[in-house]
């Protein structure tokens, strides 16, 4: 499988921020958001192959971690990635998935899955990428995809990227258009940004609106502690 890459840091997002991980990043993806911040494994998807028994064997270089996240790109279309969960996880490690939530779980082996479905503003450019404009805005939403993963009873969160208040009612269109009971709490809203100053800023108004709502706001640990750079 293509790993773009793979180091041990604090989990920077969601419900486990802060917690000791190893963050495995296939290279790869099925979307091409505008504001993507790994870029190297989504527009230019860049990385080694690595045989799971490799993969495994990295992740055994960090003996105090007990979480690891598979992230992206978008790790669901990564080859062999349902073995790799499942031998992960038989070791003892606590799964998380991070994924926009396009692809089927058909089983896969997971503690905890992060769907953070994109919104309109992920869009990329119709001058400069109309073909990938074109695809994204067709795969980007996949609501039956999310049910699944729903019904199938995977612990969850879902985390939506924000740049504007505007896109808070178009995430709660699109929650509501599930037609399944989704408490507020597991809704976290996280400030798109790459810097601390643009988190800042969105930050702001956007803790304003969870406390609003009771939705979860969701900061960028890891923007704080090292800034926007790889192995993070």
């Amino acid at each position: 499988m293509l790993i773009s890459e793979l180091f041990y840091s604090v989990q920077g997002e969601g419900e486990l921020t802060g917690v000791p991980s190893v963050f495995i990043r296939t290279s790869g993806c099925n979307l091409r958001c505008s504001w993507c911040d790994t870029p190297y494994a989504s527009w230019e998807p860049e990385g080694d192959q690595h045989t799971i028994d490799a993969v495994i064997a990295r992740v055994k270089t960090y003996p105090i971690a007990k979480h690891i996240v598979l992230t992206g790109g978008e790790p669901m279309i990564a080859k062999d990635i349902r073995v790799l969960a499942s031998e992960l996880r038989d070791m003892g490690y606590h799964i998380t998935i991070e994924t926009a939530a396009t692809i089927a779980p058909e089983s896969i082996a997971c503690d905890l899955v992060s769907m953070s479905p994109k919104l309109l503003n992920s869009a990329p450019d119709s001058v400069k990428h109309g073909p990938w404009r074109k695809k994204h805005e067709a795969t980007r939403w996949q609501p039956d995809v999310i049910q699944t993963w729903l019904d199938n009873g995977y612990n969850y969160q879902f985390k939506f990227v924000i740049s504007h208040i505007a896109d808070i009612e178009e995430m709660q269109q699109m929650v509501k258009s599930l037609d399944r009971e989704i408490p507020n709490s597991k809704i976290l809203l996280m400030p798109e940004g790459i810097t601390q100053e643009a988190i800042k800023s969105r930050g702001l108004w956007l803790s304003e609106q969870c406390k609003k709502f009771g939705y979860r706001y969701a900061n960028r640990l890891h923007i704080e502690l090292y800034g926007n750079k790889r192995g993070t």
